[in-house]
């Protein structure tokens, strides 16, 4: 039997809440949400789709109002509204339940999904997400609140390619590793409309939403959770990831040396190898009905055998 070549990527929309909302999509399975970070894309996982299409049904999300997304002027970009939108997302795309990948802010996104939705969620791997145990960036997060701060926000999408590329490359452990095609994974839906108007209300209710999640980590204790960082991440600081493992202890934490903020773009091989790993693990309960159907079927047999012999 051929096997269906699962790396072709289609591009797609969805209207959720009368909004059109863009994905890539590849393979078949279990579906699997990519969630990206702050201001990136789907086109982050460009990297990852066709590797991870071979067990899933893969669905890249540019978030509401990102990426290649419909713009809605005022859209509440708190943590609790996205996250209820995602489960509107999956509404539309008729998933009852599915995997999620996500990084950084988009990480803080899946926590919050999965508190609040938990019975849509198998399990999570999260790239550096953004936490209340992390006291990186505090200091830039105000200033992008004062209002010459949103100003100087406001010129970023002008700001000379080289300057964006630089900005890039810091993300990195080893800047050679920024690969072709990178950049406009984050640059292109800045010069959108509205964009860095969303943006800014999400960096707005920075503090507000990371004591909003921690006052909810409670009910991701028995959520299997991966947890991916670079110990050389300059935008969510490794220790936090020790305080998350401490609170969800059914969180398992990988760490890769010399990799920055975006190990699944940096280390794109190691990072699928593990997301694939992890994802085809059986979860405990699955485990279970294993072993259980396996009884059944050995007392089905043995019955079968008892009533031959008769």
């Amino acid at each position: 039997m051929t096997r269906r070549d699962t790396s072709q990527i289609a591009e797609g929309f969805v209207v959720v809440d009368g909004v059109k909302v863009h994905y890539q999509r590849a393979g078949s399975g279990r579906p699997l949400l990519l969630l990206h970070g702050l201001v990136g894309s789907a086109k982050n996982w460009r990297r990852n789709i066709s590797f991870l299409a071979q067990d899933s049904d893969v669905y890249a999300i540019d978030l509401f109002n990102m990426g290649e997304s419909e713009r809605v002027p005022g859209l509440d970009a708190g943590l609790e509204a996205t996250a209820d939108r995602l489960a509107a997302y999956m509404d539309a795309l008729g998933l009852d339940e599915a995997d999620i990948a996500a990084h950084s802010h988009g990480g803080a996104v899946a926590m919050m999904f999965a508190a609040r939705h938990s019975d849509r969620v198998r399990r999570l791997i999260l790239f550096a997400p953004a936490n209340p145990f992390c006291d990186l960036g505090h200091q830039l997060i105000r200033f992008y609140q004062t209002r010459f701060g949103i100003w100087v926000a406001r010129q970023i999408p002008s700001l000379p390619r080289m300057l964006k590329a630089t900005a890039l490359s810091r993300m990195y452990g080893d800047p050679s590793r920024v690969s072709a095609g990178a950049l406009e994974g984050y640059i292109e839906g800045l010069h959108i409309p509205g964009t860095m108007d969303h943006v800014l209300q999400i960096v707005e209710r920075w503090f507000v939403d990371m004591g909003l999640l921690r006052s909810v980590l409670e009910r991701l204790i028995t959520k299997p959770m991966l947890l991916i960082w670079g110990d050389r991440d300059r935008a969510v600081g490794l220790s936090s990831a020790r305080e998350l493992q401490r609170i969800l202890p059914q969180s398992s934490l990988m760490v890769l040396p010399g990799v920055g903020h975006i190990a699944f773009e940096e280390m794109p091989e190691v990072c699928n190898t593990a997301m694939r790993e992890w994802l085809l693990k059986p979860l405990p309960s699955e485990a279970r009905v294993t072993v259980s159907r396996h009884a059944e079927s050995a007392a089905f047999a043995s019955q079968a055998i008892k009533r031959g012999a008769a």
